[in-house]
């Protein structure tokens, strides 16, 4: 009894933490190929994980078909990762689930199988796996914005007030200042004087991208806006009349055999640059 007393107060207080941690992401996005495979989907794998999420009541998407509003911000969702730990004489794999800066937040207990056929065996241990999934009770929560608070205490004045502090204003600024009497003649202009001061002109210099950093393209009228993971947008650029050449703000983004480079000068030298952009 007592044994069966702590395995219950176990079971709930698992279940709890594993419903609070998922109740903040509005999508579970699964990849078309896990890590461990070399094909799309290979052993039915991805389909299985969507499916099984989707069947304990989450928003499961494929990465390449994400929600406008998860493209927007990524971090509204969780990315599923499969964790393949077999050996030779057994399939053993568990799925863990990532926020958008790769921190894992849940995974699930180790699914094991000792079918010989790979689709058979690694069907069975990820469904043993996700069987951590059916004590949690999922539901979304919509972030609350607060309202903002305006006080306007304070800010309205009296107009006779007003109109005696302009009037006050009016008398104390004189363009001229004299003095005529029988001893002394004088003459004392203050008005502004034009300044010579010259506004400096600011060079427009390129956003700086690093080649590693991921840059998605939404579309907007002629063009993509360039949005990294934050999300924020970084770079807008417009369609030409010549194929995969774009205008941006001070330069030109081309693609050239599966890459994408971004040129422009800097101090009349050319510099190009790689960037990593998924259309």
């Amino acid at each position: 009894m007592k044994y069966f007393i702590l395995f219950a107060a176990f079971t709930i207080s698992f279940s709890s933490m594993a419903q609070s941690v998922f109740d903040d992401y509005k999508y579970i996005v699964v990849p078309k190929r896990f890590a461990s495979f070399k094909k799309e989907n290979q052993y039915q794998t991805s389909t299985l994980v969507k499916h099984l999420l989707t069947e304990n009541g989450f928003t499961a998407v494929y990465e390449d078909a994400l929600p406008e509003d998860l493209l927007i911000n990524r971090c509204m969702g969780l990315y599923v990762k499969l964790n393949d730990n077999s050996s030779m004489f057994s399939t053993k794999a568990s799925v863990s689930f990532e926020d958008c800066s790769s921190k894992e937040i849940y995974i699930t207990e180790e699914g094991k199988s000792k079918e010989k056929e790979y689709k058979l065996s690694f069907s069975e241990a990820i469904r043993k796996a996700m069987k951590s999934l059916e004590v949690v009770n999922y539901t979304y929560k919509e972030p609350v914005n607060e309202p903002i608070k305006v006080s306007y205490k304070n800010d309205v004045k009296k107009i006779g007030n007003t109109a005696q502090e302009s009037t006050s204003k009016v008398q104390k600024t004189q363009v001229v200042q004299q003095e005529a009497t029988k001893e002394v003649q004088s003459y004392k202009s203050v008005a502004p004087v034009k300044s010579n001061f010259k506004k400096a002109v600011k060079n427009i210099v390129p956003l700086e991208f690093n080649s590693e950093e991921v840059l998605y393209a939404q579309e907007i009228t002629n063009g993509y806006q360039l949005v990294d993971s934050t999300p924020k947008v970084r770079l807008k650029v417009y369609k030409t009349s010549v194929k995969d050449v774009y205008l941006a703000t001070s330069g030109i983004i081309y693609g050239k055999e599966g890459k994408w480079y971004y040129e422009y000068y800097t101090n009349d030298v050319l510099t190009t640059k790689e960037l990593n952009i998924k259309f």
